[in-house]
């Protein structure tokens, strides 16, 4: 299971990531010259600030006004005055360096991740002596750590150093060489094109992070000084180097803090894990790395492809028609996950924790409208949840700081998010004050949308507890928020105004237009938090009225309309999109990752939808086919969403002009918006798993979207809503067995497409027809079910 080639790295994209949630590396595997460069979740420009907009509650009125007479040109214009500032950008710490005396001509390369182990390696021969580096970032021991060696004693020597493209010094302390600096209190987003974009605080009163790097060594044989130039190591065997990164970051308070010392975190870090021996520190990492990654297993074929040939080429040659490729896919998503997002770390971003630039695309921030999102979609099915955790705390600081700004922006209870975030948890509308555009600037149900990654949390795992004290509360404050966001029209329906379809405008005459009424995804998105709150409520048992305030309110929103051409509309009125094939599919939120339209709550307003997603087409960004994936597989057509999976598994070469209509994969298997986005890996792994397990409607529904080109396989620890844990095994294309592990006793319902006999312990267990096609079976917590095919 690796990703692998026979050559350096030329470009970012062809470098191999590891991480450990908190500290990222992209290894290039130079081998005169090497360039690891780092990462550290925490590290983002700026400092806490006051985003609201005092005048945007008055303009709020005019807007609607405006709206509702349909003069939408002068909405969009005095949305404008809405806005709030651009958000923060996550900067690169820098890079790892590493000259090597041996010079650099060599044979028998070869680089590749692991990702089972979650390792880097780079192997090479000069003359007659083997190379070898091992990288990987440990979870358990907080550092990443470079092994090197030589297979002739004393053949070893090398420098290794710290740099960063950002301000700092570096010393050295004892055995460590130290870099030190501090992030711009302003970066502005990479699409702004200002003189001064950068803007740095003077280093002892900015109130920007500080942020400090700690490089050390062990070596066996030769000799090893530090100085002004790095870390210098002369005639060894092997040597072992040990990086670790902080920075003035305190989530307590979310911002920066004096009271840190950075050098005593940086230097007990290294201490504590240069005190062990390296193979304890790589079972350590392997254990920790293994009871995450191990969990869930997948064969969907023979792989095709030579087990040695290069990643690039084997996406090139074969594609989707190699299945192994389509197996690493979906690993890959899984592996980047684990490796970007940890309990106590910070939510994967834009681009996980990998970034190489400081004025990174779109900031490399948090985008609420879609890409933060559909980061954690396969979080739960994928069995992950722990991965889970970072998004959810941050939910949390955006409801506190959401909650000022609903209030200051909109005289409005509850909380809101709009379209970005950062670090610090903005929740103000960006755009910079009016430069931005409404149709991306003006969005505020980033909140409303990720409450639903609290909810799907909960219906996982059924644990009450959180759904109590974590999910619920902040749940009840964003459909507080809707409630008085929500205006009456002329039919007593209840809409939102202004709203828009993130980012696409609609078109009347010759003339585009950002904002107007009610859009389909804003409806959707209220409908099932609402919904979500209510079960909630049912369950805890509280909050009898405030409940049914919500299912009145819910009954009363504009009812999702079906157009002209037999499509789910993505306004209000029928208006036609500026562009067929737009990227986003936001219209059809409901359909997934929702559960709002399925096709037994509402198979019209279904059926529209598929309509819709066949007008959109099978092109677009890296995100756009990861979302379609999972849409298809939701519309149980696997041919289709494969015919997708092919379009993704498309080569982006890193020297390619950046196409913002066709998207594909790196060669190291990154997601290509183009340029590289992380949310296309995740969406893809998510929609693969979707096509073999669904559990949103109530039940479990075993391949529901099998692709024909996946005749044989099996799948192994997939996760379904209630609680469940699912094995399966099919055969020309039928499924022939799986196995469902139950987390707590409860009825547990199977969609059967043929007659099955279910089994535990060898005993036969009784089962009864529930509905919809359903069986259901007393489930006991603990035990495993078999169910075959009979």
């Amino acid at each position: 299971m690796n990703i692998q080639f026979h050559s350096p790295a030329v470009y970012w994209t062809e470098a191999l990531p590891v991480g450990n949630g908190k500290l990222g590396a992209m290894v290039f595997g130079g081998v005169e010259k090497e360039r690891i460069a780092l990462n550290e979740d925490t590290l983002w420009s700026g400092y806490p600030s006051d985003w609201n907009n005092l005048g945007a509650k008055e303009v709020l009125l005019k807007v609607r006004e405006q709206i509702a007479q349909g003069k939408y040109e002068e909405a969009d214009r005095l949305c404008k005055e809405m806005m709030g500032p651009f958000t923060q950008s996550y900067l690169p710490f820098g890079d790892l360096q590493l000259v090597m005396d041996h010079g650099n001509v060599y044979g028998q390369y070869r680089r590749k991740l692991d990702l089972s182990a979650g390792i880097a390696t780079v192997d090479y021969s000069v003359g007659g002596v083997q190379y070898s580096r091992e990288i990987f970032a440990s979870y358990p021991d907080q550092a990443i750590i470079v092994r090197l060696q030589s297979s002739k004693a004393g053949q070893l020597s090398f420098r290794a150093q710290l740099d960063s493209p950002l301000r700092f010094t570096s010393s050295y302390e004892s055995e460590h060489y130290v870099i030190s600096g501090h992030a711009p209190e302003y970066v502005s987003p990479s699409y702004h094109h200002i003189e001064d974009p950068v803007r740095y605080g003077d280093s002892e009163t900015t109130q920007a992070l500080k942020f400090q790097g700690r490089l050390a060594a062990v070596h066996e044989g030769g000799t090893m000084k530090v100085d002004a130039d790095g870390l210098h190591v002369i005639g060894a065997t092997s040597a072992i180097l040990y990086f670790n990164a902080s920075t003035s970051f305190d989530p307590s308070i979310g911002a920066s803090s004096s009271e840190l010392n950075l050098k005593q975190i940086t230097t007990d870090a290294i201490h504590a894990v240069s005190g062990k021996p390296y193979e304890v520190i790589r079972n350590r990492h392997l254990d920790d790395h293994n009871k995450l990654f191990g969990r869930v297993a997948l064969s969907l074929g023979e792989s095709i492809a030579p087990s040695d040939m290069p990643t690039d080429r084997r996406i090139a040659e074969f594609g989707s028609s190699d299945p192994g490729l389509v197996e690493l896919l979906f690993h890959y998503g899984r592996y980047l996950l684990i490796a970007s997002s940890r309990p106590g770390t910070q939510p994967a971003n834009l681009q996980g924790i990998w970034n190489e630039e400081t004025r990174a695309p779109w900031s490399s921030n948090y985008t609420l409208n879609i890409n933060a999102e559909m980061n954690y979609w396969p979080a739960e099915s994928c069995n992950m949840a722990e991965m889970h955790e970072p998004l959810i705390d941050f939910i949390g600081r955006l409801a506190r700081n959401g909650k000022k700004t609903a209030e200051t922006n909109y005289g409005a209870r509850g909380w809101v998010a709009h379209h970005n975030s950062d670090l610090w948890a903005q929740t103000a509308p960006v755009g910079d004050f009016g430069i931005g555009d409404p149709v991306w600037a003006f969005w505020p149900m980033g909140g409303t949308w990720l409450t639903q990654h609290l909810w799907e949390h909960y219906a996982f795992s059924g644990d009450e507890v959180f759904l109590r004290e974590t999910a619920y509360p902040i749940m009840k404050e964003a459909a507080l928020f809707c409630l008085d966001w929500l205006i009456e029209d002329k039919d007593a329906h209840f809409i939102t105004s202004p709203s828009t379809s993130p980012e696409q405008k609609f078109v009347i005459g010759d003339k585009h237009y950002a904002v107007s009424e009610a859009s389909t995804m804003d409806l959707s998105l209220i409908g099932e938090c609402f919904e979500n709150c209510i079960q909630a409520a049912e369950q805890l048992k509280i909050d009898e009225d405030f409940a049914k305030t919500l299912l009145e309110t819910k009954q009363r929103l504009l009812p999702l309309q079906i157009g002209k051409h037999g499509q789910l509309q993505e306004w209000s009125q029928d208006f036609e999109g500026e562009d067929v094939h737009h990227r986003h599919v936001s219209h059809l939120v409901g359909v997934y990752p929702g559960r709002l339209i399925t096709e037994h709550t509402a198979p019209d307003l279904f059926q529209a939808a598929k309509t819709s997603l066949e007008i959109r087409g099978d092109g677009g960004t890296g995100w756009s086919l990861g979302w379609k994936i999972g849409l298809w597989a939701r519309f149980k057509d696997g041919n289709r969403a494969e015919r997708l999976i092919s379009n993704l598994l498309t080569l982006i070469k890193g020297d390619e002009p950046i196409n913002h209509d066709r998207g594909g994969v790196y060669a190291n298997l990154f997601d290509a918006h183009p340029p590289f986005q992380i949310d296309g890996n995740f969406a893809a792994t998510a929609g693969i798993a979707e096509l073999l397990l669904q559990s949103h409607q109530g039940y479990l529904e075993l391949l529901p979207a099998l692709p024909d080109a996946w005749k044989d396989g099996f799948v192994k620890g997939l996760r379904g809503r209630g609680g469940y844990e699912v094995d399966m095994e099919w055969k020309g294309g039928a499924l022939s067995k799986a196995e469902i592990a139950a987390s707590k006793t409860q009825t547990c319902k199977v969609l059967a497409r043929q007659n099955v006999r279910i089994t535990q312990d060898g005993e036969v267990i009784t089962y009864s027809q529930v509905g919809n096609g359903c069986i259901g079976f007393h489930a006991e917590s603990g035990k495993r079910y078999v169910v075959s095919t009979v």
